[in-house]
């Protein structure tokens, strides 16, 4: 069974520009997820899909796979599925061979390490699922007293019915997560998406699970790195 990872990093990222090469305690962004791949010793190949030439050189510098620039999909419209997609194409053009099973890493996901790549994995071969997305267990931000606001400021719950709940009776919700998807090539491929219809969770700690968009959530994962490390 081959087993791609391909970990997305464009170039054009207009919340945060230069995201994915900003530095992050020490390191290019995207280098942390690089190393986590490679690490976890579950990949045949470790590719960076880029449109972006320094991010290309850096990515290699680390031990990444950059044998191509991305051809299409480089905008920032187009569904991450597809940007995999896109590049497991040109994976297999280049390389001559299939591969069977496909894994998307955010650049953006910093706080994903190997050890979450290597439990996302087992956990995907054990349910012998198509599709596996990470997600995270909604904490004190509740889901489930949420509301949308009228002009006037008047909430419209949700879910009406959980309002006057106590928090600790009503069930977990759970947010998917970009760190770590799976997928089986031939459901990929036929889907067009990760999410399969018949797609599973899989938890992760909600820092592992970070997602980094703007300088807000920047702020928050560099302060979740040095809880994580214990500094």
């Amino acid at each position: 069974m081959k087993h791609i990872a391909i970990i997305l990093a464009r170039g054009g990222s207009k919340r945060l520009p230069h995201k994915n090469i900003l530095d992050f305690h020490g390191k290019p962004m995207l280098t942390w997820s690089v190393e986590a791949a490679l690490q976890s010793c579950q990949f045949d190949q470790v590719v960076v899909s880029t449109d972006d030439h320094e991010i290309a050189e850096i990515a290699r510098s680390f031990g990444a796979a950059v044998p191509f620039l991305r051809d299409s999909a480089a905008d920032d419209i187009t569904p991450s599925s597809e940007a995999t997609l896109a590049a497991l194409r040109q994976a297999e053009q280049y390389w001559g061979e299939q591969f069977d099973i496909v894994s998307q890493l955010m650049a953006n996901c910093p706080l994903r390490d190997a050890k979450d790549i290597t439990a996302s994995i087992q956990n995907f071969e054990n349910r012998n699922a198509e599709s596996q997305i990470s997600s995270f267990r909604f904490g004190w931000m509740n889901p489930w007293w949420a509301a949308k606001l009228n002009e006037q400021g008047v909430p419209d719950y949700l879910f009406p019915e959980a309002r006057v709940a106590r928090s600790q009776d009503l069930p977990p919700l759970y947010c998917p997560s970009g760190a770590i998807w799976v997928a089986r090539a031939p459901a990929l491929k036929s889907a067009k998406t990760f999410y399969v219809p018949s797609h599973i969770f899989h938890e992760l700690s909600w820092m592992s699970a970070m997602d980094i968009d703007d300088a807000e959530d920047l702020e928050m994962a560099k302060a979740c790195f040095l809880s994580k490390k214990n500094i």
